[in-house]
């Protein structure tokens, strides 16, 4: 688990005391807990085939993320199909391709 600072611990701190009060409004605490049962809910069991290179990538970034892998990959899926998931752009080939080993010349001679 990752440390907390100063300003986590103060908060911590806080909330073991009982001093922390919620802002949420009723509709808001509503419409939070129907989320939450919505996600939590998991009704069906689906089996797919990886690589092995992938499912150990996997569960190498679950192990960083503090969470089972199984559940790293419900949340990359859930973000793809409620279109949250986002990729970073790739390299451009071009600028990839301008580059040239050192000390060699691109140009010919």
């Amino acid at each position: 688990m990752p440390k907390t600072d100063a300003y986590e611990e103060e908060v911590l701190a806080a909330f073991d005391r009982g001093k922390l009060d919620s802002v949420a409004t009723k509709a808001e605490l509503a419409k939070f807990k129907a989320a939450a049962r919505a996600t939590a809910i998991k009704d069906r069991r689906v089996n797919i085939r990886l690589s092995s290179g992938d499912l150990c990538d996997i569960q190498v970034r679950a192990l960083e993320e503090g969470i089972p892998y199984q559940t790293l990959i419900a949340s990359v899926l859930h973000k793809y199909v409620t279109g949250r998931l986002t990729e970073r752009p790739l390299p451009s080939a071009k600028s990839a391709a301008s580059r040239s080993p050192k000390g060699r010349s691109t140009s010919a001679s």
